[in-house]
C-alpha cells in the first residue's frame, strides 16, 4: 500500500497568525513538521497543502511537493481531500502543520494500521493521567471498544463513572487505576477512497454540537481505529505554546 503524508498549512490561523511560518531554530515551523514526517519509514511522499503562495514560497527551498488548494475550505479535511484527489496513492495521513514535535514512529503506526486494513480511518490516543487535562474542554476525550475502535469523542469527561469517582478527582492531581480516560490526538490516516467520501458527507448533529469533525464519521456508521501511544501532543496554538516548543526543540 502506497501511503503519503499531507500536511495542511493554512497561513491565516486565528489564535496565532502566520504560525506555520514562525521560526524555530532558524527554520519555519512547517519545515520542522515536514522533516519529522519525512523520517517516517513507511510513507512514500510528504506533501504540503496550502492556500497561500507565501507558504509555498517558504517551502520551496526544501521541497517541490507542494499542492496549492482553494482558500475557501472550512476545514483541514476539505483541504486534504482536494490535495489527495489527484494523487496516485492508496492512503493518506494528515499531519497537522503546527505539530513540530510529532513522532515519526506514530506516523508509522498509523500507516501500519492502514496496511492492515483495520478500518478506513485511523487516529491516535494517549492515556490521560492528570486531572487538569481531563477537566479541560480543550482536551478531546475518546472512548473505545475492546478492539480499540472509537465509540465516541467529546470535550466532556467520558466515560462518566457512576460511583464516587469525583471525590478522587477533587483531592488528587493525577489519575490512577481503575479510572481510565483517553485523550484524542489529532493525527488521521485514511484510505484515499474513504477520505474523498468523508469530505463529501454532510455535517452532522453531534459534529456541530461538539465542534468535532470526526464525529461525522461515527454518525454515518463508519469506523475509526485508534492507536494508543505515549506521545503527548505539542501543537502550537498560542504564543505560550510557541515559547514552550522553542524550549523543547534542540537547536544546532
Amino acid at each position: 500500500m502506497e501511503t503519503a503524508v499531507i500536511i495542511p498549512a493554512r497561513l491565516h490561523s486565528t489564535r496565532l497568525p502566520r504560525k506555520v511560518l514562525l521560526e524555530l531554530c532558524g527554520k519555519p515551523m512547517i519545515r520542522h513538521v515536514y522533516e519529522v514526517a519525512a523520517r517516517a519509514r513507511t510513507v512514500s511522499h510528504v506533501y504540503i497543502a496550502t492556500d497561500s503562495e507565501e507558504v509555498a514560497k517558504a517551502c520551496r527551498p526544501f521541497t517541490s511537493d507542494i499542492i496549492l488548494t482553494s482558500p475557501e475550505h472550512e476545514s483541514g479535511t476539505d483541504r486534504l481531500a482536494e490535495a489527495a484527489a489527484d494523487l496516485s496513492v492508496d492512503a493518506v495521513i494528515n499531519v497537522q502543520g503546527d505539530e513540530p514535535l510529532m513522532q515519526p514512529e506514530l506516523i508509522d503506526a498509523i500507516a501500519q494500521q492502514l496496511r492492515d486494513r483495520a478500518a478506513p480511518m485511523i487516529s491516535a490516543m494517549h492515556r490521560i493521567d492528570t486531572v487538569t487535562e481531563l477537566q479541560s474542554p480543550d482536551v478531546v476525550k475518546v472512548v473505545v471498544d475492546h478492539r480499540q475502535r472509537a465509540l465516541y469523542f467529546s470535550r466532556s469527561i467520558i466515560p462518566h463513572h457512576r460511583d464516587n469517582w469525583r471525590a478522587l478527582l477533587d483531592h488528587h492531581t493525577t489519575i490512577s487505576k481503575p479510572l481510565t480516560f483517553y485523550r484524542h490526538i489529532g493525527i488521521y490516516g485514511y484510505t484515499r477512497s474513504f477520505l474523498l467520501r468523508f469530505a463529501a458527507m454532510k455535517p452532522t448533529y453531534l459534529e456541530r454540537t461538539e465542534k468535532l469533525e470526526q464525529l461525522r464519521v461515527l454518525e454515518h456508521g463508519e469506523s475509526i481505529q485508534m492507536v494508543e501511544t505515549s506521545y503527548r501532543p505539542m501543537g502550537v496554538d498560542t504564543q505560550e505554546d510557541l515559547d514552550r516548543v522553542r524550549r523543547l526543540i534542540p537547536c544546532p
